[in-house]
């Protein structure tokens, strides 16, 4: 946790934004996996860590702007809890630590919400996702169901938005021990992966590294053979001669800052010569993507350059043809690359994106395309000082995607879909990277991580 005086800063920013009213905070749950006692591995809702840091269940607070306090609300724990949980912490204690001005029990809470509804105080919440908070929106402010997503505060989302996207130097420090962890489960995989062997045997390796992290996964691996589908969580195939192994995954660290990394390598020791050409495509592409990154550069542009570099790879290998600007500008370029280049990365793997992508990745006046690959770009606003970004360009092969575009005989002035025949069975390609954007350019977070095929099969080597 970080000192009292970072949460107290970080509250007091909201209070400069938001002139009245009350900002409500509300905790996760302990969320029942099959039955009430066996839960699912808690995680706290990321804007409560981020102004409250407490990791812990059935905690909500308040900032009263009106009466300039903060509050923390939750129950201290009985000793039917303690018999099975331990002896823990009491709230007056969690609000100790983080300097909030009081604390109280969620009676008084409750209480709070029904005097300031009479009142005709506005009461300023975020977009919930967890359907026990909007139930708890909904019977304690008399909110019908339907309704909340439309009375949700803007000015508050806009204000926590404006300020979670920006990273201090100690939350960068944590971004890069998560990097850090991510950096070991790869080069675990590298160094074990091998024909005959399950793709769940490698993730359990992967996943075992990032517990021992002191944290855990940041999300549900992906870890397949089967690297054309952009978030594949099967892990039941067994690992042949000539395919590759795409593996998007990354730690969360104690304090729930999350790595977000993905590495391809052969089954093989080494890379095919078609493997090795695509490969490159993607690799050249992350790395002009990083170097073309700085303060007021849009991340849409990115993505565009990053679509530009494989229309031109591609063509270099009669995958494509025709004029590059045409293939990026109506879309063509997709067919191999039908997601985004990135997204924000922090608290959260795509950080902040509970609060809505649109406020995230986009402002008034640039607004999300409808067309099909570049409207699953997440971020497309101008990139800032201080902004973590994953940059993560890929190539995939999805077969029923070319099959459909063939039969409605699309794109074939720029897609040769008999020589796109032969990769039908090639997978996917996907490298990713870590970067913060600095005051004149970018850095990699964390301990480099092998990318270039020569790293990749030099661990490759080392295989049994």
């Amino acid at each position: 946790m970080f000192d009292r005086k970072t949460y107290q800063e970080r509250r007091e920013f909201l209070k400069r934004k938001i002139s009245s009213g009350l900002l409500l905070f509300m905790g996760n749950r302990e969320s029942p996996r099959n039955y009430k006692d066996n839960t699912y591995r808690y995680r706290q809702d990321s804007t409560f860590l981020y102004y409250f840091g407490w990791s812990k269940p059935n905690l909500l607070a308040v900032i009263d702007l009106d009466e300039d306090q903060s509050v923390l609300y939750g129950d201290d724990f009985t000793i039917d809890d303690i018999v099975w949980m331990g002896a823990q912490p009491a709230v007056k204690s969690l609000g100790e630590r983080v300097g909030v001005d009081k604390t109280g029990s969620l009676a008084e809470l409750k209480n709070l919400l029904t005097k300031a509804i009479t009142q005709g105080r506005q009461i300023h919440f975020l977009p919930p996702y967890r359907p026990e908070n909007i139930i708890f929106l909904h019977q304690q402010l008399n909110i019908p169901l339907q309704e909340i997503p439309q009375r949700v505060s803007p000015t508050f989302t806009k204000a926590v938005v404006q300020q979670r996207s920006f990273k201090s130097n100690e939350e960068i420090a944590e971004l890069e021990k998560a990097v850090n962890i991510s950096r070991s489960m790869h080069v675990a995989a590298m160094k074990t992966a091998k024909v005959g062997m399950k793709e769940y045997e490698l993730l359990g390796i992967c996943e075992g590294i990032a517990i021992a992290g002191g944290g855990d996964m940041a999300y549900p691996g992906i870890l397949t053979v089967n690297g054309q589908t952009l978030h594949n969580h099967y892990h039941g195939n067994t690992f042949r001669p000539g395919q590759l192994i795409l593996g998007d995954y990354g730690a969360e660290t104690s304090m729930n800052y999350c790595g977000d990394i993905t590495r391809t390598i052969p089954v093989d020791k080494t890379f095919t010569t078609k493997q090795k050409e695509i490969y490159s495509i993607v690799l050249d592409a992350l790395e002009r993507c990083t170097a073309a990154m700085k303060p007021d550069v849009k991340f849409l542009d990115l993505h565009l350059l990053a679509a530009k570099i494989k229309v031109q790879g591609l063509q270099e290998l009669g995958l494509m043809h025709g004029d590059v600007d045409e293939a990026v500008a109506q879309g063509a370029y997709a067919m191999f690359f039908p997601c985004g280049l990135g997204h924000q990365i922090g608290l959260d793997v795509h950080d902040m994106e509970d609060l809505g992508e649109q406020i995230v990745g986009y402002r008034p006046g640039l607004e999300r395309s409808r067309q099909f690959g570049l409207k699953s770009l997440r971020m497309a606003k101008e990139l800032k000082e201080g902004h973590v970004m994953t940059v993560e360009p890929g190539i995939y092969f999805i077969p029923e995607l070319i099959d459909l575009w063939r039969s409605e005989n699309k794109f074939t002035e720029f897609i040769d879909y008999g020589k796109l025949e032969s990769y039908r069975n090639f997978g996917g390609i996907r490298i990713e990277d870590n970067v913060l954007v600095t005051n004149s350019g970018t850095r990699i977070l964390g301990e480099r991580i092998p990318k270039t095929i020569e790293e990749v099969e030099t661990l490759r080597q080392r295989v049994a």
